[in-house]
């Protein structure tokens, strides 16, 4: 399971490969549980919901003597994206107190997405549509090949930003009646990937991140629910690079071991 990732350095990358704007960097450069960053989450533009191309049903073809059916064309939505701050650990409906939120949204950092419109903490937010972005430099995951958990940092080969497809949740507080939001990371299996299925525990699913296409961010918020599942897909291994971090503790001073 993915329990950390990393935010973007520069606050100008957020505008150029999200086409959003937050006011300033999120303070949290590694992202852990209950964390505060943030996600981007779409709406479609009024003007743009239902407009048509304007196709002939039939045209001529180009001997000018048989008529063809002419491709129905729609134009595609116009849609707003907005960055709203919120905690990354994911704070369902069910939750009773600030205490209660608390402990199940270090639990919740992550849906599957095989399960993410029946598991009780995800399926209110799921079926409302609150689908979301969640950009990210890497993720992390821990290699555990030699018996030892090693730290693995998972990035763009080409060093670029990645969007990860996730759910959104806005949780009102009883007793202060403060909105709290947060977010929670879809994933998806990662059997088969053939970079992914090296880490995770021994014996267990391994799973990663549904990171979205970059041609695909409007329509993965705002698509239909029943066409969203349709967006999951494994990125592919070879656009992603592999390293281990560095423990200081492992490091052997210079000149005593030689």
């Amino acid at each position: 399971m993915t329990t950390q990732y990393e935010n973007l350095a520069m606050l100008d990358a957020w505008n150029e490969f999200f086409k959003v704007s937050p006011v300033e960097l999120p303070a949290e450069r590694q992202m852990r549980a209950r964390r505060v960053s943030g996600f981007i989450r779409g709406t479609v533009l009024p003007s743009a919901a239902t407009t048509d191309l304007a196709v002939p049903a039939v045209e001529a073809a180009s001997d000018g003597t048989t008529e063809v059916p002419a491709i129905s064309k729609k134009a595609a939505p116009l849609v707003q994206r907005e960055w709203v701050p919120a905690q990354w650990g994911f704070i369902p409906p069910q939750a009773k107190s600030a205490q209660d939120a608390k402990l199940r949204s270090t639990k919740l950092l992550v849906a599957l997405n095989e399960t993410v419109s029946t598991a009780q903490a995800f399926r209110d937010a799921w079926l409302a549509g609150q689908r979301c972005i969640i950009p990210m430099q890497a993720f992390y995951v821990d290699d555990v090949r030699t018996g030892k958990a090693i730290p693995t940092r998972i990035a763009r080969v080409d060093g670029q930003p990645m969007g990860a497809a996730g759910v959104w949740s806005s949780w009102k507080d009883p007793e202060t009646g403060e909105a709290l939001l947060s977010y929670a990371i879809l994933t998806i299996n990662a059997n088969s990937h053939a970079l992914m299925r090296r880490y995770g525990p021994q014996g267990a699913e391994r799973r990663m991140p549904a990171i979205l296409g970059e041609g695909t961010y409007d329509a993965w918020l705002t698509t239909r629910q029943e066409k969203a599942r349709e967006f999951m897909r494994a990125y592919p291994a070879n656009w992603l690079l592999a390293n281990p971090v560095e423990n200081k503790k492992d490091k052997k001073p210079k000149g005593l071991f030689d």
